[in-house]
């Protein structure tokens, strides 16, 4: 089992995700890759299959009717691929690569530090960290024009800063402020312009990405060693800040990566296509596509989840149950059937 993207946590870069929506993209992928049916997903937003990330989904049509002029023979355009994957051999070498670091090292290290180390304090850096990524965030609203959320995140990294003790406590999400947690970066705001993905990667210990999201990452991370410069332009506090964070991104997103990678044909498939599909759903939420609330892209998909929280699953449907027709006594006492779904 391989790391999602170690670098979004060790240079601790975030983006906007429907947080609601973000299970049903699991349940998604690894159901069309293991060949199975995919859970009815929300009615508010529609995701394209897994299958169209590799190739695009051929013309279909519908055969004529002459007797129903409405139903003649409709082409439907191929949907084009979220990014295309040129590189894919490359790339499934470059996630074995990950794949056997993840298993020998960095796994067992970071469920060691979830672990090991209190809850309140993994929650205390986990805010330190990411409230130091909202001058990124405010950066980029402006650039969307996005200016009420812009102020918001101000206030956000004004207040966690300053009564949160420097961001250790996430009390602008609290009342009276209900501030939460946004994500954003340059990446977000090319593709909220319409600047495609580019060639899908995965590099070795990186994890997935796109031209446009290694490029927008490197530019996000100039912007507090050239914006504000001592301490975020030494090694010796980007270097601490790396290691916790990259631990405790890899230990909040270990359940996550079981649903990827284990009992799936193609772990590497799953991984790139969930990338890519959540990816698309940031983008989505910015351009206004969808309505879902967001919540930043390298916490999980369920938000944070906490030790003593069972892993996310995916419930059956529930099948209703009929009375027996031929029981001899009305009165009699039978168990309560279940609702229709």
């Amino acid at each position: 089992m391989s790391v999602l993207t170690i670098p979004h946590a060790m240079l601790l870069a975030m983006a906007p995700l429907p947080a609601d929506a973000m299970p049903m993209v699991v349940a998604e992928t690894q159901a069309a890759l293991a060949g199975q049916p995919a859970p009815a997903a929300p009615p508010q937003q529609t995701v394209d299959s897994p299958a169209s990330f590799a190739q695009a989904t051929p013309p279909t049509a519908r055969p004529a009717d002459p007797d129903n002029p409405e139903n003649d023979v409709v082409v439907t355009a191929p949907k084009r691929p979220l990014a295309p994957d040129p590189f894919s051999k490359i790339n499934e070498a470059g996630f074995a690569v990950t794949d056997a670091v993840d298993k020998a090292f960095i796994g067992p290290v970071a469920l060691a530090y979830k672990h090991n180390v209190p809850e309140q304090m993994r929650s205390g850096v986990h805010n330190f960290l990411y409230n130091l990524r909202e001058p990124v965030v405010f950066v980029n609203f402006l650039l969307q024009l996005k200016i009420g959320k812009a102020v918001e995140t101000v206030g956000r990294f004004t207040v966690n800063s300053t009564v949160g003790v420097a961001g250790v406590m996430d009390i602008a999400r609290r009342k009276p402020f209900h501030w939460r947690r946004r994500g954003n970066g340059f990446a977000d705001t090319l593709g909220f312009y319409g600047v495609p993905n580019g060639p899908f990667m995965f590099l070795p210990i990186v994890g997935p990405t796109t031209v446009r999201d290694l490029f927008g990452g490197f530019v996000d991370r100039l912007i507090l060693p050239l914006g504000v410069g001592s301490p975020f332009n030494s090694i010796k506090f980007g270097a601490p800040a790396g290691v916790l964070g990259a631990l405790d991104h890899r230990a909040d997103f270990d359940a996550e990566l079981h649903i990827l990678h284990d009992n799936v044909p193609s772990p590497y498939e799953s991984s790139r296509d969930f990338y890519l599909r959540r990816r698309q759903a940031e983008i989505d939420y910015l351009k206004g596509k969808t309505t879902v609330e967001a919540a930043p892209m390298s916490e999980n998909p369920l938000g944070y989840i906490a030790p003593s929280r069972p892993a996310p699953t995916v419930a059956p449907p529930v099948v209703p149950t009929l009375p027996n027709p031929a029981a001899p006594t009305p009165d009699r006492q039978t168990a309560p059937t279940a609702p229709a779904p």
